[in-house]
């Protein structure tokens, strides 16, 4: 197995499994006196600069040190035990050579991570196990960015070759039945955790292989934590859940990366558990808590282009399962009529995201997508539509620290000639940046109390009405 895991080195064959070593990884002899080997430094790490080991960022060499060594091509044939075996002598002189601290069951734990992540997802193993990371960028297979923070940043991970990194792609679309070649060279798909992944390989992208993986929390992000994040002050947070368990139909706006899908699995904790809900997405990412939840997900074309799957069919059907409220991970098409039909026919309190950068834009995107729907209707009729089927806008902004804020809540109040009318409840307003690049500003209400308030107060929710006071400042 040694001679089939290791890629042969140019010449005989080495007769012993010692010398087959030294010749396809010279730079380690199994035994003392080891030299370092070649694989590059670990950045400094908050971790190493206390003299304990990055493990994250040493598995990440770990990885950059094996990929000219192995064989990728007989990985998918091995067993966990037998990678194992074959990692063991390797991983151990690594460790020697490099003087990391670890006892021997430590030393079994990172053998055990790094076969897990070869016969994973690979490099990209430890970014994903990373909890402060939020996006994961792969620029080809030479070149791999991260998100912390907000700050984009680029790492030491690479793939072995583009063939590698193709490897890779297809393990994840393969896992939910979908698939990418040249005929078909876009993808969206999801890992098991939630998080979204999309990919582009030749020949629409020029350099090869393009990934994106945007990571969802394990555990779902909840109001308060957002509160805590100052996202939102915690009386518009407070106001924000009666709204959701009042059943306040809702629209989360923003741009890409705004946090619109993270909001919206906050906001959803507070639908009771009684509800029977249906999620409807391309990619399912939604987590919701509640018992009784049923998730439907779109269906690209088979190879000969038929039996695709649209939102527009998914909801459709959804109205005819009973259910209580639909939630729709994003509306960008003809569905936007469905949904709308669905919050005015007894389905209040639905909710869905589109990317819009304010309110105002919110409105005019979802008149044109009613519009694609290529029903006859006036464009008087759709905003009609609008202005009964949607109660609350949610706008949300990244802000050019990387941080993401709610802008604005909005309530739709109805028509007045032909135009929907839109009154701002709060609104945040940016002050300036500090020394260190972070935007300050501060949240201010207009004054104005929303009319949603009568209807949830006759179900017993109650909300401080100081939150609406024009000269508090949260």
């Amino acid at each position: 197995m040694v001679g089939r895991f290791f890629r042969k080195p140019a010449g005989d064959e080495p007769a012993t499994e010692l010398e087959r070593r030294i010749a396809v990884h010279p730079e380690v002899l199994a035994g003392e006196g080891s030299p370092v080997p070649t694989a590059a430094p670990a950045p400094k790490t908050p971790a190493a600069a206390s003299g304990m080991p990055d493990l994250v960022a040493e598995r990440v060499n770990l990885h950059r040190f094996l990929l000219d060594k192995i064989n990728l091509a007989v990985l998918d044939q091995m067993e966990a035990e037998q990678l194992h075996n074959e990692l063991r002598p390797l991983v151990r002189d690594y460790v020697k050579a490099q003087n990391l601290p670890l006892n021997a069951k430590e030393l079994d734990s990172l053998i055990s991570d790094l076969g897990d992540e070869m016969l994973g997802l690979g490099p990209i193993e430890p970014l994903l196990k990373d909890d402060s990371i939020s996006d994961i960028l792969i620029v080809g297979p030479k070149t791999v960015y991260i998100e912390r923070a907000g700050r984009l940043k680029r790492t030491d991970v690479r793939f072995k070759d583009e063939q590698h990194l193709l490897r890779i792609i297809n393990k994840i679309v393969a896992s939910v039945g979908r698939r990418v070649d040249e005929s078909s060279p876009l993808v969206d798909a999801r890992l098991a955790d939630g998080s979204r992944v999309n990919a582009a390989i030749r020949p629409v992208a020029v350099d090869g292989p393009q990934v994106s993986i945007r990571k969802f929390s394990k555990r779902p992000f909840q109001l308060e934590t957002l509160v805590q994040n100052g996202a939102l002050p915690a009386g518009m947070a407070k106001l924000l859940a009666a709204a959701v368990e009042g059943k306040v139909s809702m629209i989360v706006s923003g741009g890409t990366g705004s946090g619109k899908t993270t909001m919206l699995n906050a906001l959803s904790a507070f639908i009771p558990h009684e509800e029977r809900l249906v999620t409807i997405e391309d990619a399912a990412e939604l987590q919701l808590q509640q018992p009784h939840v049923v998730r439907l997900e779109t269906r690209p074309p088979t190879m000969d282009g038929r039996n695709e799957i649209l939102q527009r069919d998914l909801v459709k059907n959804a109205l005819r399962m009973r259910p209580d409220r639909i939630i729709i991970g994003e509306v960008r098409g003809g569905e936007a009529f469905d949904m709308l039909q669905a919050m005015n026919t007894g389905h209040e309190g639905s909710m869905s995201t589109i990317h819009a950068n304010n309110p105002r834009d919110a409105l005019s995107r979802l008149e044109q997508m009613v519009g694609m729907a290529g029903m006859p209707m006036s464009q008087m009729s759709i905003r009609s539509q609008i202005a009964s089927a949607i109660q609350v806008i949610l706008q949300l902004s990244r802000m050019r620290d990387g941080t993401r804020r709610v802008t604005a809540i909005s309530e739709l109040t109805g028509m007045e000639g032909d135009v929907v009318q839109i009154q701002d409840i709060i609104k945040y307003h940016r002050t300036g940046v500090d020394e260190d690049g972070r935007v300050i500003g501060e949240f201010r209400s207009t004054g104005i109390r929303p009319r949603f308030l009568s209807e949830i107060s006759t179900i017993g929710l109650k909300v401080d009405m100081s939150i609406f006071d024009p000269t508090t400042r949260h």
